[in-house]
């Protein structure tokens, strides 16, 4: 029964990791919508930081931005869209 219930447990664990592996899991402010930069500036300070911007959106109020850095490695970056600040990557 216990070895039942670990199995059980590895992989419920398993499929929340698989879940959150797409996005931060959490906003990354919680600054109201009209405090918010344009994407375009976003973006500018993304770019400013040294990363090529391949596309970027909005979601869960986080700016999410798939770039490439400078040796080549492709990256996603989770942005907090009241500053441009990184406050995440994956």
């Amino acid at each position: 029964m216990i070895k039942l219930s670990l199995l059980t447990a590895a992989a419920i664990l398993a499929t929340a990791s698989v879940a959150a592996a797409g996005s931060l899991g959490r906003p990354c402010t919680s600054e109201p919508q009209s405090t918010w930069l344009a994407m375009e500036a976003l973006q500018s300070k993304v770019e400013a930081l040294g990363y090529q911007v391949r596309n970027a959106k909005l979601k869960n109020a986080c700016g999410e931005f798939y770039v490439t850095d400078k040796s080549g490695a492709r990256v996603e970056l989770f942005v907090d869209p009241t500053n441009g600040s990184v406050v995440g990557r994956q």
